[in-house]
């Protein structure tokens, strides 16, 4: 069990790194006036998005495992619903990053860099509720 709790938190943190600096490239993109830097960020943008998403897979799948160790409990945890459903949300924000990385690569994408600052906030959010309910397990 704390082997599969240890990965489990390794590959959280690989998928997190993705999120937080995905949608930073974003940002730079938005801002960048200049076409090379723009095809660069838009290469970059598409590498980073292939390499953290099979975190993203293995971080649930480690999670579900944890899971199956104790369905009984899992079941009724109130706190674990709330995080599953925080989850689903970083699931949908990771593909709506996978749609903009395809936007930003065929040059689709008319977002702002302000835009893009506000949207790179929101995995924070979901960091803060989700550590929390994890630890301390309220309800």
């Amino acid at each position: 069990m704390l082997w599969l709790k240890a990965l489990h938190i390794i590959f959280v943190v690989c998928w997190f790194a993705g999120l937080f600096y995905l949608p930073r490239i974003f940002v730079y993109y938005a801002a960048s006036e200049h076409p090379q830097t723009r095809q660069q960020l838009a290469v970059m943008a598409r590498r980073l998005y292939r390499f953290v998403t099979p975190f993203m897979f293995i971080a649930i799948a480690l999670g579900l495992a944890m899971m199956n160790t104790n369905w009984d409990y899992y079941l009724q945890a109130k706190w674990l619903w709330i995080k599953l459903a925080g989850v689903t949300f970083l699931v949908v924000y990771h593909f709506q990053c996978g749609r903009y990385v395809t936007r930003i690569n065929n040059d689709e994408d008319s977002h702002s860099h302000v835009f893009y600052r506000f949207f790179n906030e929101v995995p924070v959010i979901f960091l803060f509720l989700i550590v929390i309910l994890a630890v301390l397990k309220p309800f």
